[in-house]
């Protein structure tokens, strides 16, 4: 028999469906919000409706933004002519906040995962293929940093493929780098600090 009200299992049934959050977690949130002042849950409400409302996929680079193409992407101050291929939002915030790259991103939003039934086609490969074959006399580095996990490096290995056949073209001048050394192997990027980011950037390797 439940003798939560509905309104709080709902939300605990809600919290539990993010990631890294168990039932407990959950049900710990869920209280601890009923203890919040109403105006301060009133503007919590409107910033997870406003969440998806107020951003967008930049249609160049696929990082989360509030306009279209994005800040960085927009930026005539970055080195458009290299790329940096990550696996997610946060991993840019993370190489951002080194304050050593200049260049521009390309978000997958993931990596291929077989087991989880992730391949190329559910995350955004194509459209950095299309990105780069595109701007192929232009583009001068593709920088993959994704995780150096399995699945990052998995990833990585495809990309590296695909980019291969781009990078014969007569036109092209295509250096294709992998993040080295200050990276733990199985380490993702979003945890790494600093300095163990910026002797990744500098110490990369033609792939």
């Amino acid at each position: 028999m439940n003798i939560l009200p509905k309104a709080v299992s709902r939300l605990i049934e809600s919290f539990e469906k993010l990631p890294a959050i168990g039932p407990k977690t959950a049900q710990r949130l869920a209280f601890y919000l009923l203890h919040v002042p109403q105006e301060e849950l009133d503007a919590f409400a409107q910033n997870l409706t406003g969440l998806k409302a107020n951003t967008v996929l930049c249609s160049v680079c696929k990082n989360v933004a509030e306009v279209d193409p994005c800040t960085i992407c927009s930026n005539p101050d970055r080195n458009h002519s290299v790329i940096c291929v990550v696996e997610h939002p946060t991993d840019v915030l993370s190489i951002e906040r080194t304050g050593k790259y200049r260049g521009v991103y390309h978000v997958l939003h993931g990596a291929i995962d077989p087991l989880n039934n992730v391949g190329p086609d559910e995350i955004y490969i194509n459209d950095l293929l299309k990105r780069v074959a595109s701007h192929v006399s232009r583009v001068t580095e593709v920088i993959l940093a994704t995780n150096s996990n399995m699945e990052g490096e998995a990833t990585a290995m495809y990309i590296q493929k695909q980019l291969s056949a781009i990078s014969y073209q007569p036109s092209a001048k295509i250096k294709i780098t992998r993040l080295a050394h200050g990276l733990p192997i199985g380490g993702d990027i979003e945890y790494a600090d600093e300095v163990t980011l910026t002797r990744a950037l500098e110490g990369r390797r033609e792939y």
